[in-house]
């Protein structure tokens, strides 16, 4: 009996605890409430300073917008409604290279055409696609006389627009080129416009070649001052002019040793027939059919005596032209005459649309 009563009383106070730890909790609860309230009262400022970001910062200034960059002009194209397909201007460049280079255009000059027509192709339009073989024809020819532009030399204009007489004019050029031909068909040809000349045989290792330049001379009657073979070429240069100069003589054309550009001694002595002669005009003659050798021919004649014009010959044995117009191109140059036969009348002025044509046929 005493152990049930101890529990009876031990969960009395038990009861009694629990009680006033709840009553307590409840209070102190209260008061957290209402100091909870009277801080919210007394700091309103600080309400407002953790409210959201976005709802007190201002949005930033959005970034002025930059300005496009101006497209590439597109290439100006001629007026029609069929246009190249870019995916053929590849084979068609590669076409035209090879027409090119079969009509023995030098490679150096046939990939400058090539360049160009690269940037011309892309500009053509026509009315139908029949009609592009003879536009790209067309861009082509004109592509070929901008590359020969200021290539011509006038020797006819250029002797009548000079006062001083004699005027002397100094041919130069390896063996085989037909140099001394050249002269005499120059000869033929400035007879023919009314002015008179005299020959200078200045090709004095070759006893043959004074005795074709005299034949020339009977043929023409023209006069030529010769000397005995293995003389002094500026000897007979300078001769030439005095008698010219006593004869009133227009012209003194005054041949040369053919020599080879890479003949240190011959190019000497030609230096030397270049300051007694003091010619007002140096020609050089270089076989049409000799490609990049003629080129090179004429460069290194440039660098000895400096030319002034060429003379291209043989023209009417080169199919196509293509050789002629590398020349006239890579040597820099102006083209005074092409030879196109045998006869003293085969020498025509340099005329691009003529040999432009001969590329066509």
């Amino acid at each position: 009996m005493t152990d049930v009563g101890e529990e009876a009383e031990d969960a009395s106070v038990s009861t009694e605890d629990l009680q006033k730890s709840e009553d307590e909790l409840e209070a102190e609860l209260e008061a957290e409430l209402a100091e909870l309230e009277e801080g919210e009262e007394d700091e309103p400022a600080a309400e407002a300073e953790t409210s959201s970001p976005e709802l007190d910062t201002e949005p930033a200034a959005e970034p002025e917008p930059q300005p496009e960059p101006e497209p590439e002009p597109e290439p100006e194209v001629e007026q029609g409604g069929y246009q190249i397909d870019p995916e053929r201007v590849e084979d068609l460049l590669w076409d035209l290279e090879l027409v090119l280079l079969e009509a023995d255009v030098a490679q150096e000059v046939a990939r400058e055409l090539r360049d160009e027509m690269e940037r011309r192709l892309p500009r053509i339009r026509v009315d139908a696609k029949s009609e592009v073989p003879q536009a790209v024809e067309s861009e082509l020819t004109s592509a070929i006389r901008s590359l020969l532009e200021g290539r011509s030399f006038k020797f006819d204009e250029w002797l009548l627009t000079e006062d001083e007489r004699p005027l002397t004019v100094m041919f130069v050029g390896v063996n085989g080129t037909g140099k001394t031909t050249t002269i005499a068909r120059v000869a033929h040809r400035m007879k023919e416009l009314g002015f008179s000349s005299v020959l200078a045989a200045g090709d004095t290792y070759r006893a043959g070649a004074i005795e074709q330049l005299k034949q020339h001379g009977d043929k023409l009657g023209v006069r030529v001052v010769n000397h005995e073979p293995g003389s002094d070429a500026a000897a007979v240069a300078f001769d030439a002019i005095d008698h010219a100069e006593s004869r009133k003589k227009d012209l003194v054309l005054v041949d040369t040793a053919g020599r080879m550009q890479t003949d240190s001694n011959l190019m000497d002595e030609l230096a030397k027939i270049d300051r007694v002669a003091d010619p007002d005009l140096t020609i050089f003659v270089g076989d049409s059919l000799a490609g990049n050798d003629a080129i090179e021919q004429a460069k290194e004649f440039d660098k000895a005596v400096g030319v002034d014009a060429s003379v291209l010959t043989k023209v009417d044995t080169d199919a196509k032209g293509g050789a002629a117009l590398s020349i006239a191109h890579a040597v820099g140059k102006p083209v005074a005459y092409l030879g196109v036969g045998e006869g003293y009348d085969d020498l025509i002025p340099f005329d691009p649309d003529w040999m432009i044509e001969r590329i066509f046929e």
